[in-house]
């Protein structure tokens, strides 16, 4: 059951209500008794997937997408000139390993 927003038009009492799509809207203001309430667009409205199989990334658009593909080939180029598993190591002076110092 959704929760909707309601004002008054007389006193701008604004208040919401958890109820039923089927029930009616509410009328009667609770604060001035006045009977000049109107519902508001809610901004809360937003559907929840739970459970698994739902994921954010599952519906993006295709100039999501690719645009995601273009910055991952510019982060591959950018790691190119590291080792052979994208990892830039660096190597000390020498190229010798530090021997431990006692």
């Amino acid at each position: 059951m959704p929760t909707y927003e309601y004002e008054c038009a007389a006193c701008k009492h604004r208040f919401e209500r958890f109820q039923s799509i089927t029930s009616d809207p509410v009328r009667t203001c609770p604060e001035c008794g006045k009977r000049r309430v109107r519902r508001l667009l809610g901004r809360g409205g937003a559907v929840l997937f739970k459970g698994s199989g739902f994921y954010a990334t599952d519906y993006r658009s295709s100039s999501y997408k690719e645009g995601a593909k273009k910055e991952a080939a510019k982060k591959e180029k950018a790691t190119a000139g590291g080792s052979a598993d994208g990892s830039a190591k660096k190597e000390k002076s020498g190229g010798k390993p530090d021997a431990k110092r006692e």
